[in-house]
């Protein structure tokens, strides 16, 4: 049986920046489209690196990026981009960075004709991890198949974030909507 999330978070130490994490937020469901935002952000900027490098610098993502404010980060300019780019306390890498850019600006556009980057989302669901990469690759940028993967199983979207006998699979079920529940 393959290794799980779950299962190397119960070998870690409480307190374990992975613990919170597993705890209270992967797969649970976001219902706030900055906040669905600020995930795809940060599974974009894992590409390559580890998911504790990531946990570590999340409260500085979160104010470098505004609070991951779609609005917001979809007008920076030059100036923003050098600031980010300067920026030790998150990833400076500048095709990230411009991603999370564009990528505001289409999940704006989105909001326009679904309402919100959550009803475009739910307007799709449930489809397979093909599909949704597929469909990823034609609307954002610097989104390949495992950061679509990521993203989509720590919001809920696709299965696979905690295994049956993990004490925090409940918790999650118990959180999603009845269509969710078929997955």
């Amino acid at each position: 049986m393959a290794t799980t999330y779950c299962d190397v978070v119960a070998r870690m130490e409480p307190g374990n920046v992975h613990t919170h994490y597993h705890n209270h937020e992967y797969g649970f469901p976001i219902h706030d489209d900055d906040q669905l935002f600020g995930r795809l952000v940060l599974e974009i900027n894992q590409a390559g690196l580890s998911w504790t490098t990531i946990l570590i610098k999340k409260d500085n993502f979160f104010k470098a990026y505004d609070g991951f404010n779609i609005r917001k980060v979809s007008q920076y300019g030059d100036e923003k981009i050098a600031a980010l780019l300067n920026d030790a306390g998150i990833i400076r890498n500048r095709l990230k960075i411009l991603a999370a850019i564009e990528n505001a600006r289409r999940i704006i556009d989105l909001q326009q004709e679904f309402g919100s980057f959550k009803n475009w989302l739910d307007h799709h669901h449930p489809m397979s991890k093909e599909q949704w990469v597929k469909l990823f690759k034609k609307h954002f940028k610097f989104t390949g198949g495992e950061i679509v993967n990521e993203f989509l199983m720590s919001t809920g979207y696709l299965p696979g974030a905690h295994h049956p006998g993990c004490p925090i699979y409940k918790k999650v079920l118990a959180t999603k909507p009845a269509w969710n529940h078929l997955q």
